[in-house]
C-alpha cells in the first residue's frame, strides 16, 4: 500500500510540475530528480550533498565571473542566509560553467560574503539541475536529492519559508529575466559507446573492476556496465570513483585518480540516453589480463608471511612477526610488491628492515636511506617500484619486522601473504637514495577530538635538512579522517601548496606521486594539515559522542603525513 500511494504522490508531483511548466515557459520542468552530488569550492575544500542531510534544504544561488545578475542577487542571497541558517538551511554557491579556480576565487574575494563557491568542473550537475542563468537560485532536497525550488533570489524567501514549515513550495519554478549558462544536455545520444565509453573504461576502471580484481564487479562486457550504469552514475557524481582522487587543481601527479571532466560527461550522457551499445564488437570483452599476480613478472625473491588465522569475529591486537629474509648475498632492490593473502580480513601493515647485528627501530620509516625500501601493504596502494637508478641495499642476513592488522569478516579464514621482491642485476649499484620522513603526531602531542565536532583540524611540520627533490605523499588518517593537505613553506616566506586529499578515505590510502620531481630548497618546511570528522553526518563514524584519542585501533585516531624526497646532493651515500 504504501509504495502505491507514493506511486501516486509521485504522478501527482509529475502533473504538477508539467501544469506548472507551461504556465512558465521560461522554465524547465522540475520532475527529473537532480540526484547526489558532491564538488569542490573556490578553495579546494569538499562538499557531499548527502552529508548535509541533518539539513532542511541547501540554497544554491548560481554564480558566473563577471556577471550582473550574480552580483545584483549576493547581496540579497547573504542578507537571506544570516536569516535562515539558524533553522536548518544550508547556503552556498555553484559556478555551472567550471571556470578557473583561480579566477573565481578572485571572483569570490570581491564579493565580500562568507558563502562558498562550488566549481562543476565536468557540467554535468549545471544539467542535472537543469540550471539556465546567472543569479537563479535553487533550493535542494539534502535527503531526496531534488529541487523543490528554482527561480530569481526574490521568490526564495517564500519558499524557504514553506520548507522551514514543512510545506510544499506553493510556487516551485520561477522565470529568469536571462537564460546566460549554455545547456549541454543535447548531446547526450551522440556519445559512441565503442568509441569512447568503452575505451574510457578500459583505461581508467577496468584493471580493478575486472574477474578476480579487488572491485565489487567487472567491467567485461556492454551488458555489465549497462546493468551497473545508474550505480555508475552515481558515484561519478558524488566523486566515490574513481577511489582516492585528489584535488586536480593542485600539482601534477602520475597516479591523482581523476577521471577528466570530458570524460566523466561522455560516460554521464551515455549512460542518459539510455547506455546502448552502437558496435558490432565489445571492446570491454576483448580486454585481456595477465595472469600473473605479480606487476613485474616473476620476483627474484618471494618473502612469505608467516600464515595468520583469523576468527570469524572480535577485536584483534595488532600481530608483530619477524620474518628472516633468505639471501645469500647483499643484493640491491629495485621493486617491492605485497600480494594479501586474504584481503577482505587484511586492513593494513607496517614493516622494518632490520640489518644482521642491528638494533630494530619503530616501523614508522625514516631509518638508513642506503637501506632497501619494503613495501608496506596499504589499501588501494600498488607496488613499490624505485625510480630509476634509485634503490637501497637488502643485506644478506636481515629480517624484516612486521606489523599486522587484521579485522574479521564474519567467518574463520586463513592469511597466507607474500611479499615479493625484484634486484636490480648483479654488479649493479643504483647510484641514487630515496629519503623521505612523516609529518606525524603522536601520542604526546595529540589533542583528543571533541564529541560531535564536524571540522576538527590537527598540524604537523617536518623540516628539509639541504635541497631535496620532493617524488610523493602518503595520508595515513582513522574512520574520522576528513582531509590532508601538505604545503611547502620556504625559507623565504611563500608558502604553496603541494597536494590536497580534499576527500579522505580510509578505505583507500594511497601514495600519491608527483609527475616531475619537485626541487625545494634548504630549510623547507613541510606543513601536514587534516581535519576529521566526529560528527554524526560522517556514516563511517562509530561514536560521535566520544572524546577521541590516539590509538592503533581504527575506532581511535592517527595522524600520519609521510613525505618522500631525494636529495638532490647525493654525495652523503656515495661511500655506500
Amino acid at each position: 500500500m504504501s509504495q502505491i500511494l507514493k506511486f501516486k504522490k509521485t504522478l501527482l508531483k509529475v502533473g504538477m510540475s508539467a501544469a506548472l511548466g507551461l504556465a512558465c515557459t521560461a522554465n524547465v520542468a522540475l520532475a527529473k530528480p537532480v540526484g547526489d552530488f558532491a564538488l569542490l569550492d573556490q578553495d579546494g575544500y569538499f562538499h557531499h550533498m548527502a552529508w548535509y542531510d541533518d539539513h532542511k534544504a541547501i540554497a544554491f544561488l548560481v554564480q558566473v565571473n563577471g556577471s550582473e545578475q550574480t552580483r545584483g542577487a549576493i547581496g540579497a542571497f547573504a542578507e537571506l542566509k544570516a536569516r535562515y541558517e539558524g533553522q536548518g538551511i544550508e547556503f552556498m554557491m555553484l559556478n555551472p560553467l567550471g571556470q578557473d579556480r583561480a579566477s573565481v576565487k578572485s571572483a569570490h574575494n570581491g564579493y565580500g560574503v562568507d558563502i562558498p563557491v562550488l566549481i562543476d568542473d565536468a557540467q554535468i550537475i549545471a544539467e542535472a539541475m537543469g540550471i539556465q542563468s546567472s543569479g537563479q537560485v535553487f533550493l535542494y532536497n539534502p535527503s531526496s536529492f531534488e529541487t523543490v525550488f528554482q527561480g530569481p533570489v526574490t521568490g526564495l524567501e517564500a519558499a524557504l519559508n514553506e520548507v522551514i514549515a514543512g510545506t510544499a513550495v506553493s510556487n516551485p519554478m520561477m522565470a529568469m529575466a536571462d537564460a546566460d549558462v549554455p545547456q549541454t544536455a543535447a548531446s547526450n545520444s551522440s556519445v559512441s559507446y565503442s568509441k569512447e565509453v568503452a575505451p574510457i573504461l578500459a583505461e581508467n576502471c577496468a584493471s580493478c573492476h575486472r574477474a578476480g580484481g579487488i572491485a565489487p564487479f567487472a567491467m567485461d562486457s556492454h551488458g555489465m556496465v549497462q546493468g551497473w550504469s545508474p550505480m555508475i552514475r552515481e558515484v561519478l557524481m558524488t566523486k566515490r570513483m574513481p577511489p582516492g582522487q585528489i584535488d586536480p587543481h593542485v600539482g601534477e601527479f602520475a597516479n591523482d585518480y581523476v577521471l577528466a571532466a570530458e570524460d566523466q560527461r561522455k560516460i554521464i550522457h551515455w549512460i542518459e540516453a539510455g547506455a546502448k551499445n552502437d558496435g558490432d564488437t565489445d571492446p570491454l570483452a576483448e580486454l585481456q589480463w595477465p595472469e600473473t599476480k605479480w606487476a613485474y613478472g616473476e620476483p627474484d625473491l618471494i618473502v612469505k608471511v608467516p600464515q595468520q588465522t583469523i576468527p570469524a569475529t572480535g577485536v584483534l591486537d595488532y600481530i608483530t612477526v619477524a620474518v628472516p629474509i633468505e639471501l645469500e648475498e647483499d643484493r640491491w632492490v629495485k621493486a617491492t610488491q605485497y600480494v594479501a593473502g586474504d584481503r577482505t580480513v587484511l586492513h593494513h601493515t607496517l614493516n622494518a628492515l632490520v640489518g644482521p647485528g642491528e638494533i630494530p627501530r619503530n616501523f614508522l620509516g625514516g631509518g638508513d636511506p642506503n637501506a632497501a625500501r619494503i613495501t608496506a601493504y596499504i589499501p588501494g596502494a600498488g607496488p613499490l617500484r624505485e625510480p630509476e637508478n634509485t634503490g637501497g641495499l637488502l643485506k644478506a642476513g636481515s629480517t624484516l619486522g612486521l606489523q599486522l592488522h587484521y579485522t574479521t569478516m564474519g567467518k574463520e579464514t586463513v592469511d597466507n601473504s607474500e611479499i615479493g621482491i625484484w634486484f636490480y642485476p648483479e654488479g649493479e649499484v643504483p647510484s641514487e637514495r630515496m629519503s623521505g620522513r612523516c609529518a606525524c603526531i603522536f601520542p604526546r602531542e595529540w589533542t583528543n577530538i571533541p564529541p560531535y565536532a564536524k571540522d576538527f583540524e590537527q598540524t604537523m611540520a617536518i623540516t628539509l635538512e639541504a635541497d631535496a627533490y620532493i617524488y610523493g605523499f602518503t595520508p595515513h588518517m582513522h574512520f574520522r579522517g576528513k582531509r590532508m593537505r601538505f604545503a611547502a613553506h620556504y625559507p623565504d616566506g611563500r608558502v604553496e601548496e603541494l597536494i590536497n586529499i580534499a576527500n579522505y578515505n580510509y578505505n583507500w590510502q594511497m601514495e600519491y606521486r608527483l609527475s616531475e620531481p619537485m626541487l625545494v630548497p634548504a630549510g623547507t618546511q613541510i606543513v601536514a594539515t587534516g581535519a576529521f570528522d566526529n560528527s554524526a553526518q560522517n556514516k563511517a563514524n562509530p561514536d560521535p559522542a566520544r572524546d577521541v584519542p590516539w590509538g592503533d585501533q581504527s575506532w581511535d585516531e592517527m595522524f600520519f603525513g609521510q613525505v618522500y624526497w631525494k636529495y638532490k646532493d647525493q654525495s652523503r651515500f656515495a661511500s655506500n
